[in-house]
């Protein structure tokens, strides 16, 4: 098996570490993309204000080490007014850094009390606005109501956008959803257009998201799935560990390297 997809880090995976520690981390552990974090209140490491000034400097870390962004991940709590403004933000960086994909959930990075009806009446303005960039959006696994991609189908039919597909998590279909990615992504194959590679350790809501191969997820099975139903969108890996306080940095370097060197006999590098 070998894919020809994109695979990233995600900055994310260095939640309580500077931009530049993530961008040297995810370089060294031999990746040549990256998707950035851009999630007021949780990893910030594109800020949604920032100036052209600011901009200039994460593209210029990014080209010394040779990394190329793939995504940005803008989640924000789309069932509310001002969600929807950082949402809007999240896509004027997308613009400004040539970025295609922005990654987003309904209630944002917290919340599971979700309101759909409150979600449908922003999600739209956000598509469109979107779609008038040529830029996709992909609505994470994740919460309640998109917590599986059999959850997520209806919805994305509801909202009736062509750029409105699926960010799949990998673990997050478990955490959430109670049901492992190998039962549950071949019916999201075909609205997929990125996903997260995250390994999950222990049943249901525990919190543990270690590095690729040192949990339970069958990387093997799921690659091939979406090899097989042709999948040629990109890959990050997330790795979330057990929560705050984050792992020191030396560990979360070792995590992101070794989730690469597991991925590498699976087809991807």
């Amino acid at each position: 098996m070998t894919l020809k997809n994109r695979l990233g880090g995600h900055t994310n995976s260095y939640h309580t570490y500077s931009l530049e520690e993530a961008l040297e981390g995810i370089a060294a552990a031999g990746y040549r993309y990256v998707e950035l974090s851009a999630v007021r209140g949780w990893t910030e490491h594109v800020p949604l204000d920032a100036d052209a000034k600011t901009l200039g400097k994460i593209q210029r870390m990014m080209n010394s080490l040779g990394l190329v962004s793939l995504s940005l991940s803008g989640h924000s709590d789309l069932t509310t007014k001002a969600g929807l403004e950082d949402g809007l933000l999240a896509l004027d960086l997308c613009e400004r850094m040539g970025i295609g994909i922005m990654n987003t959930a309904i209630g944002g990075h917290y919340s599971e009390s979700e309101d759909e009806e409150a979600f449908m009446g922003n999600i739209h303005e956000l598509a469109d606005n979107a779609a008038a960039r040529d830029i996709k959006l992909g609505i994470e696994i994740h919460g309640e109501i998109t917590k599986s991609g059999e959850a997520s189908i209806p919805v994305l039919e509801r909202i009736g956008r062509p750029n409105v597909l699926i960010n799949y998590d990998t673990a997050n279909v478990e955490f959430y959803g109670g049901v492992r990615a190998v039962d549950d992504i071949r019916m999201a194959v075909p609205k997929l257009v990125h996903c997260h590679l995250k390994d999950k350790r222990g049943e249901g809501r525990i919190w543990d998201f270690p590095a690729i191969g040192e949990g339970h997820v069958d990387f093997k099975e799921v690659l091939g799935i979406l090899e097989r139903g042709g999948y040629t969108g990109p890959f990050s890996v997330e790795i979330e560990f057990t929560g705050e306080p984050w792992p020191p940095l030396a560990e979360v370097n070792r995590a992101m390297k070794a989730s690469r060197e597991a991925l590498i006999p699976l087809g991807l590098s």
